[in-house]
């Protein structure tokens, strides 16, 4: 039962990346339209709290359909931690793995290239396995596994320069990359308390609700962060089917749904783990792109993929 439980862990843990990978079209399609990085955010995790609520609401009730009555999950709702230090630490998790995770890698490619902010984002993992290493002892990797994770770092590499070893630095937006690489790591760290004494779903709930509240101070500091014509704009780019399509995407899968897979995977592979499935984020990414915008599968991406495959198969297996 348990082997079942973690290959489904596995399972979910390389869907969700996978629909993470696949974000960026979506992402680009509503930036082109006029949206910004924080108001496709703001908007995303709206769409997600809301309708994360409503189930939290329906929980341990029964509905009627067609004469039958079907329950809607277990337990009653609840709007707090249990104590003031937990409902804190559900704030840490709504700034690192929210507002301040999407806002420093979105406008870190405003500063630097998408290939860099790519590369950096996508070696956390490295950063969360020393980060929880040096906090639990339990979590520390063993030689095998070290070795597991490096190689699929170095694959990670190989896939994103893509046989380009040429790098444009720029301070401040490898820099914010480097932030918003630092905003994931301390999240898989944060996540292995709050699993241990919370269920997923409210987890999930209290990351939308605190990513959303942190973002209004960045509304009332920056001035350009409502367009010229308001919120009134920004309701009136939302009567377009293509863009309120492209946002309940967002708001509803990538966020709602693989936000909630996302954190009952870290509970059942455990942190160290399931981060690693971030490395697999380049793959995904470019087989989209051959699938639906005919770009052209490499030699590097090949080796990258091997290489990143085999590191994680090791990083998951324990050895001397």
């Amino acid at each position: 039962m348990q082997n079942n439980t973690r290959l489904w862990g596995h399972l979910v843990a390389f869907i969700v990346v996978a629909i993470w990978g696949s974000t960026f079209v979506f992402t680009k399609l509503l930036l082109l339209s006029g949206l910004s990085p924080a108001h496709i955010f703001t908007l995303r995790f709206i769409i997600a709290y809301v309708l994360l609520l409503v189930f939290s609401l329906l929980q341990g009730r029964e509905l009627g359909f067609g004469g039958k009555r079907l329950s809607i999950g277990k337990g009653r709702h609840r709007w707090f931690s249990d104590t003031w230090k937990d409902e804190v630490l559900m704030m840490g998790l709504g700034l690192t793995g929210g507002s301040m995770y999407f806002l420093t890698e979105n406008e870190a490619m405003n500063y630097t290239t998408t290939t860099n902010t790519s590369l950096i984002v996508c070696l956390c993992p490295l950063f969360a396995t020393a980060l929880i290493g040096a906090v639990y002892k339990t979590e520390r990797l063993r030689p095998r596994q070290m070795m597991g994770t490096v190689m699929a770092a170095v694959g990670v590499i190989v896939v994103v320069l893509n046989g380009h070893f040429v790098l444009h630095l720029s301070p401040l937006g490898d820099t914010l990359a480097l932030c918003a690489c630092l905003c994931w790591a301390v999240y898989s760290l944060l996540m292995i308390p709050a699993n241990s004494r919370y269920d997923v779903v409210f987890i999930t709930r209290k990351v939308f609700l605190y990513g959303l509240l942190s973002m209004v101070p960045y509304y009332l500091l920056v001035s350009n962060s409502l367009p010229s014509g308001g919120v009134g704009e920004v309701i009136q780019l939302l009567h377009n089917p293509s863009i309120l399509a492209n946002l309940l995407f967002l708001g509803c899968v990538a966020s709602m749904i693989c936000f909630v897979v996302w954190n009952w995977a870290m509970k059942t592979l455990g942190a160290v783990t399931a981060t690693n499935y971030v490395y697999v984020n380049p793959i995904t990414t470019i087989l989209f792109a051959w699938l639906i915008l005919s770009e052209k599968i490499t030699i590097y991406f090949l080796l990258g993929t091997v290489l990143i495959l085999t590191g994680m198969y090791l990083a998951d297996h324990k050895g001397k």
